[in-house]
């Protein structure tokens, strides 16, 4: 067996960093989950929602997501340039930051260092460990871009190239700030300058971690895994530079029927609805590639994860941007149907197209089959099921939250005290940690089914 080029070994690295991080993410939304209807656990500070709350969602989206696609990146940027990495140590040193770095946001974030500013919680000093970490990152990725030897760019790589070039843009200009000691520090943007910043963030992170990467990985390993070649890059191609585009604009949609400027809030509205077309075009561009082929879904394991990945990212993609509008928003913001959306994306399309990725590329980093198809296929059933379990009954709780919280009595009193709708709530929130559970139990067994294929098993051909 020929030995791992750079870029795999740093790939195998990342993948399993990225799955430890997952299991941690897990634990603590279970236990986030707990305290929506045992209040009593909430018993010291370190435990508090408030604090575990943001270990939950940065750990899994930095911890998990960022681990899984610096671990796709890597690996692609090899394969579909023709060219190993040009500072193999370098991607090294990155598996190790990377680490480090994340283990310090969780330690902070658990003792309470917080900015408060959604997706950017981490103090000054660890944003300047962010900001080198990625440096180290684009280093790696340009000069294996501009070294490579493979002239034609498939799209993956314009797709992780959107990725490396955006993410260091958002993340500086949002992180801006004044150091008052080493634990704290102060926005340099005030008022609605501050909240309008903010989102143009949020919603980028999503749009620049959460939805690029992962499509640059849809692309690359979604037709390597059922051996039949995209649709049509023409179209893909199209949908990344609209995508790229208009995602830019629509940070504003977190911020509708508030003090933020009118003719602001309707320019995102405008570029949400508009997000909807290059989004589709990846959907269709996946669905189209397996036309006539139907029956992998079937007979290839894999396929159903991409598929249902894609379709969950499709079906996003149209609440995401509905949401923006003022009548829906003034019904659903703030109410547990944000929840279930923002959920449907991570635990649909994020991570069955991340776990997929894995699947296919683990067997090949470790020059082994999978070890076992029986389990990822039960893998998949688990994190399906989990996954609609915890959004639909989210939609549902919303759906009655923005009803109770509306309902007025004749005299134009409010039918329904805030107590009233947080009592009326538990048994959704009951029916969310099962989900949960039935989820963390998917991931369990894609963890052990990873873990001895890359330890045993017969030698993959």
């Amino acid at each position: 067996m020929k030995s791992p080029t750079p870029g795999e070994s740093v790939a195998k690295g990342f993948a399993f960093s990225s799955i430890f991080w997952l299991i941690i993410g897990l634990v603590v939304g279970l236990y986030l989950a707990l305290e929506m209807f045992l209040p009593q656990l909430n018993f010291a500070p370190w435990i508090a929602f408030g604090r575990l709350r943001v270990v939950h969602t940065n750990g899994l989206a930095f911890g998990f997501g960022l681990g899984g696609i610096f671990a796709c990146s890597y690996y692609m940027l090899e394969k579909l340039t023709r060219k190993e990495l040009v500072f193999p140590k370098l991607a090294k040193f990155h598996l190790y930051l990377f680490n480090v770095a994340i283990l310090l946001a969780a330690i902070s974030l658990f003792a309470g260092m917080n900015t408060s500013k959604e997706y950017a919680e981490l103090e000054w000093p660890l944003d300047v460990v962010v900001v080198i970490m990625w440096v180290i990152f684009a280093v790696n990725v340009f000069a294996t871009l501009i070294k490579r030897r493979e002239k034609q760019m498939y799209i993956s790589l314009w797709y992780i190239l959107a990725m490396t070039v955006t993410v260091a843009i958002l993340y500086i200009v949002n992180n801006l700030e004044v150091p008052v000691n080493l634990f704290k520090s102060y926005s340099a943007y005030a008022g609605v300058n501050d909240a309008n910043v903010q989102w143009w963030y949020g919603h980028n992170a999503v749009g620049f971690v959460f939805t690029v990467p992962i499509l640059a990985m849809f692309y690359y390993f979604f037709p390597k895994s059922i051996g039949i070649p995209i649709y049509s890059h023409r179209l893909s191609i199209v949908s990344f530079w609209s995508l790229v585009f208009a995602y830019l604009w629509t940070g504003a949609h977190h911020l509708m029927l508030t003090p933020l400027p009118e003719w602001i809030q309707t320019v995102g509205l405008a570029f949400s609805i508009f997000l909807i077309a290059p989004s589709w075009g990846s959907v269709i561009n996946g669905y189209y590639t397996l036309r006539g082929n139907w029956d992998k879904m079937r007979t290839n394991y894999l396929t159903k994860f991409f598929i249902l990945g894609i379709t969950f990212y499709g079906l996003q993609t149209i609440q995401g941007p509905t949401q923006a509008l003022r009548s829906l928003t003034s019904f659903f913001h703030y109410t547990d149907w944000v929840v279930g959306h923002v959920h449907m994306g991570t635990m649909g399309w994020v991570t069955m197209t991340i776990m997929a990725s894995f699947y296919y590329l683990i067997p090949k980093l470790a020059g082994r089959e999978l070890y076992s198809e029986k389990l990822a296929n039960q893998s998949f059933w688990l994190v399906l099921i989990g996954q609609l379990l915890y959004t639909v009954t989210m939609w549902i709780a919303g759906i009655m939250q923005g009803a109770m919280w509306k309902a007025t009595n004749p005299d134009g009193s409010l039918t329904y005290s805030f107590v009233n709708v947080v009592a009326a709530m538990y048994p959704y929130w009951k029916i969310r940690f099962v989900g949960g559970v039935v989820y963390l139990a998917g991931i369990l067994v894609f963890l052990y089914n990873m873990v001895k294929t890359a330890s045993s098993g017969s030698q993959a051909a």
